[in-house]
């Protein structure tokens, strides 16, 4: 038995071609000293059938790759909505998915396991980073058999951490988009959502590096020490 054979469900039913595909993939690097600059980030937004976070279901993935300090547009994806095989929530159709569209989904091991080899081995921001992490780590159990392990960085926690002076902590991508003046022109979109988060880290970024921030060890080392002084008690 392989080592890793506890980790994958009796649920998940792969073809032969898929297992190798998964057993490929790249193991996560951590989060080292390297420059923010020459870090190569996946930046990712799911549209999801709710907010429930043990029943609701990914319908669709969004993701840029911000690399060389820049948005590498030759570098996207997009997965047309994942299917699913339940009725969904009237809420679905704020994100623009009818039952159509949904319907006409790609399969759910194959979509996943594309994003997986697009991210590779490199960490993931995201806004509201819990919650994509949460999702996507379930899918990917489900579908494939896959235990999650990449770092997430939150770009709602980095926001309020390297721009104090907006005071707007429990701020929303939107809020956060106009306090930068960001134009953006599409919105609740996966692919969209997932270019202007990316918009917002290279602007986070270059705050960051205006503190003495340099790389993203030292990047999350400092979001950590600033989580623990939100959590810790005043007198």
């Amino acid at each position: 038995m392989s080592l890793f054979a506890w980790l994958r469900p009796a649920s998940a039913s792969l073809t032969p071609e898929q297992q190798q595909r998964r057993d490929r993939l790249p193991a996560p690097a951590p989060l080292g000293e390297c420059s923010l600059r020459q870090q190569r980030w996946v930046v990712l937004d799911l549209e999801t059938s709710g907010l429930n976070l043990n029943r609701d279901q990914v319908l669709s993935i969004g993701a840029v790759v911000i690399e060389d300090g820049a948005i590498d547009f030759s570098q996207q994806f997009e997965r047309t909505l994942l299917r699913v095989d339940h009725k969904l929530s009237p809420s679905v159709l704020i994100h623009g998915l009818g039952p159509s569209a949904i319907a006409a989904g790609c399969d759910p091991a194959q979509a996943l396991l594309d994003f997986m080899e697009f991210v590779g081995d490199s960490p993931v921001l995201a806004f509201h980073a819990p919650f994509d992490q949460h999702m996507l780590g379930r899918a990917l159990k489900d579908s494939l058999g896959y235990r999650l392990q990449h770092s997430f960085m939150d770009i709602a926690e980095l926001a309020p951490l390297l721009c104090p002076q907006a005071n707007i902590r429990e701020a929303g991508l939107d809020d956060w988009i106009d306090w930068f003046k960001l134009q953006v022109g599409e919105r609740h979109h996966a692919a969209a959502d997932a270019l202007a988060t990316a918009e917002l880290a290279l602007i986070l970024f270059s705050r960051a590096r205006q503190q003495q921030i340099h790389s993203p060890l030292n990047l999350q080392q400092r979001l950590n020490q600033w989580k623990r002084r939100q959590q810790a008690p005043s007198f």
